[in-house]
């Protein structure tokens, strides 16, 4: 389910802070962002002070989070940090109040609210998603990322014949157009990206590719390998016609015609490779096989 509004009955000289630690069990650094974003509602005021308590018996009203997973288990994990393969379909966060199964339901369920998912991939990707388990690990891992001293290695599957290594040097924006801003396009104004694609195995006019992002903009993958003719098998943003773009984005395109205009019914890219140093041990984790089986058997 994600996130849910919930009431509560409070009685007289109930600090507010103190019923989100204890009774709720969040952590104290949520509780100060449920109050500091107007997340927390006394007496259907919004209420903004931490030392907040209650005068008179009170009806509190809050966004509470109640896991609704894709039941996804790690497939590797410290005291500190989980390792999940995530399946193609698959949200990494709650969108509003849909009722969508998200990967960070399955993180909270399994580690507490103090587990935090510390970068994304698109819902249409599959592979490897780091957790950390409390905000300790979180600060480490996501300094980490900001520092780009982890590297993501990725397989797509894409259009044509790619024989040689190819660097991609091109910037990249958000679209200005208000009908589909999702899509990022290659413009000068945009900010730096740079991404390397080896090439694996080639038939049936199909390239499977070692897709390596230097920078992370996003859908940065899928915007330079469709800018250099070379699209994504399955992606039913880039290198398809707006008109289909907007019937996925709508949730109106059916099976049957997404795979007749992009060729699968799955975005055909997967992170199978994340390497990174953490507290002075290094970590590499490759996963492939699930992908490979799922979708290269006709190659």
């Amino acid at each position: 389910m994600g996130f849910v509004r919930k009431e509560f009955t409070l009685p007289a000289d109930t600090k507010i802070m103190d019923f989100l630690v204890k009774e709720l069990h969040l952590n104290t650094r949520e509780s100060k962002r449920m109050i500091d974003r107007g997340r927390v509602i006394v007496d259907n005021e919004r209420i903004f002070s931490k030392i907040f308590k209650t005068k008179k018996e009170s009806i509190l009203s809050c966004m509470v989070f109640e896991a609704n997973g894709a039941g996804l288990k790690p497939i590797f994990q410290t005291e500190d940090f989980a390792i999940f393969n995530k399946p193609s379909g698959v949200i990494i966060h709650p969108n509003g109040l849909k009722e969508d199964k998200t990967l960070l339901d399955d993180v909270r369920e399994l580690f507490g609210n103090g587990a935090n998912l510390v970068h994304r991939i698109d819902k249409e990707t599959s592979g490897l998603v780091i957790a950390s388990k409390h905000s300790f690990s979180e600060s480490i891992l996501k300094k980490l990322f900001e520092t780009r001293e982890v590297k993501k290695s990725y397989l797509a599957l894409v259009d044509g014949i790619i024989e040689k290594e190819i660097i991609i040097n091109e910037k990249i924006a958000t679209n200005l157009d208000k009908n589909i801003k999702v899509k990022s396009i290659i413009s000068e104004t945009g900010k730096e990206a740079k991404t390397i694609i080896k090439p694996l195995f080639s038939k049936n006019n199909q390239t499977l590719v070692e897709a390596t992002p230097i920078t992370g903009r996003t859908h940065q993958i899928r915007v330079h390998l469709n800018h250099i003719g070379h699209r994504i098998i399955g992606d039913p943003l880039y290198g398809v016609d707006n008109n289909i773009a907007f019937k996925y984005l709508e949730r109106t395109l059916s099976k049957e015609d997404r795979i007749n205009f992009t060729g699968d019914k799955r975005l055909n890219l997967h992170s199978y490779k994340i390497e990174f140093n953490y507290r002075n041990r290094k970590y590499v984790f490759v996963e492939k096989e699930s992908f490979i089986g799922d979708n290269f058997l006709f190659l």
